[in-house]
């Protein structure tokens, strides 16, 4: 749990400034005289069709590695370890077939964005499709360094530097260096370049061989793989609609600049996640060994600590985020439209806790011989999700969307902590769970009754240092986490003694 817990400290610290530098660029996008809610919500659609093409273009195979890599660790030299190759081969197609899937239905794809406020999106359609590529490779890569249990240049890569990339862009089209014409065409090759950098870096590793020759241990589990690769593709098809539909529906039937607004709330919901997308990545590599040795006291070790500690972290972020997004959009100048996100940010920031109060329970079944089940859990999410999305959206405009998130990520992540629950006897709540969510409440209304005496920049403040020290204290005094006090005893006590 150490080497899990350091790696996950400086993974968030990057995640973190990332954050900070995607901060800026929210600023800069949204400011009153800068970008228009339409190109902002170009960037958003974006992303959310390369997600889409990731899915479907890596054909299952990324998922693949995570559970079968330690075999080919454990029984080949490295450089006859083909397993990555495979992998990358099966990305390359996937992504060729989605590319003429797309050139083939654009027509459908034009039709459904051809309403007034979305006609830019058809303008740089095509570009699409690089950006996507990049977003493939680098996933095969960035799962291949988690399995190595190397996660800090890939999250940097990934968090931090793709962000500082786009500030650059950002900044060439203030500076009038480039048209927005010019400045989609190089955001579309931001993935492509951090790919590039990552797969560099662990060639440098001497971590990485391209090896076409069938091992033995590729002969052996090949039908395996294959039945995995088939239920993974399906799962991850899944959860990249499930993760998009959200934009993809309101850009069709709202129109890219509700996107805009939609995304700004999202992506400050989104701080929230920051530790749990840290913990997975770090995680992984650890629970699948642990399978492997059938080692169940440290998974279910893993899973109860990864439940607390991200509800905690999540709870903390969650209430200084409520607390001073509204005065932070009118001390920033943003576009005074963005307030209608406040709502929205509030619902999806709840979605957030429960999927992160819930530990890493996708990762411990993922990697678990009952593997199958994310998928089973999925195919249910999708099936409220997709219907709940368009009809909400449809009547209640991008609140509806919030609303649809929190209805079909409840029962999903339910579902997967009682399967955990009844197939493997874990089960990671106690009454320290309840103290966390009782702490966050007292918290966060002490900070907002005493900051509401103030205004602007001193108001958020005084919420913060009130919200987060009150945090801080309680979680040290009722002993919530025992990660806490060592970190307590080896950051601060240690260096207290030494001096």
């Amino acid at each position: 749990m150490a080497t899990i817990r350091k790696q996950a400290i400086t993974s968030s610290l990057l995640l973190y400034l990332g954050f900070a530098i995607g901060a800026l660029n929210i600023y800069l996008y949204t400011k009153n005289g800068a970008f228009t809610k339409e190109q902002f919500g170009l960037t958003r659609l974006f992303f959310d069709f390369s997600t889409n093409i990731y899915a479907f273009g890596s054909l299952g195979a990324i998922g693949v590695i995570y559970r079968f890599y330690p075999y080919y660790k454990d029984n080949l030299p490295i450089r006859e370890n083909d397993l990555i190759t495979w992998v990358l081969c099966a990305s390359l197609v996937g992504f060729l077939i989605v590319l003429g899937i797309g050139i083939e239905f654009q027509d459908y794809i034009i039709h459904n964005f051809s309403k007034e406020g979305s006609r830019l999106f058809l303008d740089y359609y095509f570009w699409i499709f690089p950006f996507g590529l990049g977003l493939l490779m680098f996933s095969v890569m960035e799962s291949f360094s988690w399995i190595l249990q190397k996660t800090i240049l890939p999250n940097f890569l990934k968090e931090t530097m793709l962000r500082l990339l786009t500030t650059a862009l950002i900044a060439l089209y203030y500076l009038k260096v480039v048209s927005f014409s010019g400045f989609i065409h190089l955001f579309a090759m931001l993935y492509l370049a951090i790919f590039v950098v990552l797969l560099v870096y662990i060639i440098k590793q001497k971590k990485f061989f391209i090896c076409f020759k069938i091992s033995r241990v590729t002969r052996k589990f090949w039908k395996k793989m294959l039945m995995m690769q088939g239920m993974l593709f399906g799962g991850l098809i899944i959860t990249a609609v499930g993760q998009t539909v959200d934009g993809l529906f309101i850009g069709s039937l709202k129109g890219i600049s509700f996107v805009g607004v939609f995304t700004l709330a999202q992506y400050m919901a989104n701080l929230v996640q920051v530790p749990q997308r840290s913990l997975q990545a770090i995680s992984v590599g650890a629970l699948s060994q642990a399978w492997k040795d059938k080692d169940l006291v440290e998974i279910k070790r893993i899973y109860s600590r990864s439940c607390i500690n991200m509800l905690l972290a999540s709870l903390f972020i969650y209430g200084n985020v409520v607390l001073n997004a509204a005065g932070a959009i009118h001390a920033l100048n943003l576009q005074a439209s963005y307030l209608a996100g406040i709502d929205v940010m509030i619902i999806l920031g709840l979605v957030r806790i429960i999927d992160a109060g819930t530990g890493v329970n996708g990762m411990v079944i993922i990697t678990s011989p009952h593997w199958r089940f994310d998928f089973y859990s999925g195919i249910i999410m999708i099936l409220l999700i997709l219907p709940t999305n368009y009809f909400l959206i449809k009547q209640y405009g991008i609140i509806g969307s919030a609303y649809a998130q929190l209805i079909s990520m409840t029962v999903y992540n339910f579902i997967r902590f009682d399967f955990i629950r009844r197939k493997f006897n874990m089960q990671p709540f106690d009454v320290k769970t309840v103290l966390s969510i009782l702490l966050t409440a007292a918290a966060f209304g002490l900070a907002y009754f005493v900051g509401g005496f103030f205004v602007r920049w001193v108001a958020i403040i005084i919420k913060f240092v009130i919200f987060s020290s009150a945090m801080i204290a309680g979680i040290f005094a009722l002993r919530l986490t025992p990660d806490a006090h060592q970190l307590w005893e080896k950051f601060v006590v240690r260096r207290l003694k030494t001096k």
